[in-house]
């Protein structure tokens, strides 16, 4: 499951980097484009902020829990059986990412930098960019396989105890043996 989280980030973020790239190179900042008339819009902005443009004077808090992230998901890398699981990480890691390089490598510095967003549909209140989609799906699915008891392993558990722990537990109810008869 490894290749399938590392592959999964490596895709997302070389997507989400390509575009952002192309978007410098080829629109001015605060420069629309209709893709689909007013449904799907490219709209070039630097996000100095989270979602929204919120907390726009704390980049660095934003920069640090990336980090945090991207440090949690390498620590559970090697118990991932799950190919759920690994998707939904490899998603997450790689959107993570490729937030956390704006943030470490664009304007006006290290650390904090402004997040490259160009994708504006309509009707939706926040404009994004191919990252913030991965790290918002994933979180969707992580949701999911929480709720689904998924585990990481791929195992869904329920709250019935298993027959082994019935035999370790001499108070629990024991099935009758045919041969007690």
């Amino acid at each position: 499951m490894l290749g399938l989280v590392l592959g999964t980030a490596v895709v997302v973020w070389v997507a989400d980097f390509l575009s952002k790239e192309w978007v410098i190179a080829e629109m001015a900042e605060g420069e629309r484009r209709a893709v689909l008339g007013e449904l799907l819009q490219w709209h070039f902005v630097r996000n100095p902020g989270a979602a929204f443009s919120l907390a726009a004077g704390s980049t660095w808090i934003f920069t640090i829990l990336a980090g945090v992230v991207v440090v949690f998901i390498a620590t559970q890398l090697r118990r991932i059986r799950s190919p759920l699981w690994a998707a939904a990480f490899g998603g997450l890691l790689g959107g993570t990412v490729g937030n956390l390089t704006d943030r470490l490598t664009r304007e006006p510095g290290f650390f904090v930098g402004h997040v490259i967003d160009f994708i504006q549909v309509w009707g939706f209140p926040a404009i994004f960019n191919i990252a913030d989609i991965f790290i918002v799906s994933s979180m969707i699915g992580v949701v999911l396989l929480v709720l689904a008891n998924i585990g990481l392993d791929g195992v869904r558990r329920t709250d019935e105890p298993k027959a082994a722990a019935r035999e370790d537990d001499p108070d629990a109810t024991q099935p009758l043996d045919p041969d007690d008869r």
